[in-house]
């Protein structure tokens, strides 16, 4: 693979419960483990976030070429950590897609299904991670 971008960040303190940061300054975040009381993200929110960004990014690349006018479009991702029947961790995920602008929910779910298998996120955890994905069409809420 031709590599044409490097994120790089490092975590200090202990892990879930220490703070991170990327090499560029853009983010610089406190860590705490999901559930505690104490201020913070965690790698399941900051996840949620990369994999709704590149999700949407796929979705709009792959309308464009379809000639499909995305006007209003969301992705919501819902990350879950949980213990697998073998004891280990992993994690579960829901996508939830909406699409405003009057595009047919069977153009919709093409989309969509198209940008599952371009997103690189989709790509990295496909067959290790469930990922379910429901699309609705009545618009993006606010």
């Amino acid at each position: 693979m031709k590599t044409f971008y490097t994120a790089s960040a490092t975590v200090t303190g202990n892990g879930r419960d220490g703070h991170g940061r990327t090499s560029d300054g853009a983010l610089d975040v406190d860590l705490a483990i999901p559930g505690s009381d104490r201020p913070g993200t965690n790698p399941e929110q900051l996840f949620a976030l990369g994999y709704s960004a590149c999700f949407l990014s796929a979705l709009k690349s792959i309308a464009k070429t379809q000639n499909v006018t995305l006007a209003d479009a969301a992705v919501t991702a819902d990350v879950g950590l949980g213990r697998r029947a073998d004891g280990s961790y992993g994690l579960a995920i829901e996508l939830h897609v909406e699409l405003g602008g009057g595009v047919e929910q069977s153009v919709a779910e093409e989309l969509v299904d198209k940008a599952h298998r371009r997103c690189p996120y989709s790509q990295a955890i496909r067959g290790n991670v469930e990922v379910g994905i429901d699309v609705t069409t009545d618009g993006v809420a606010a």
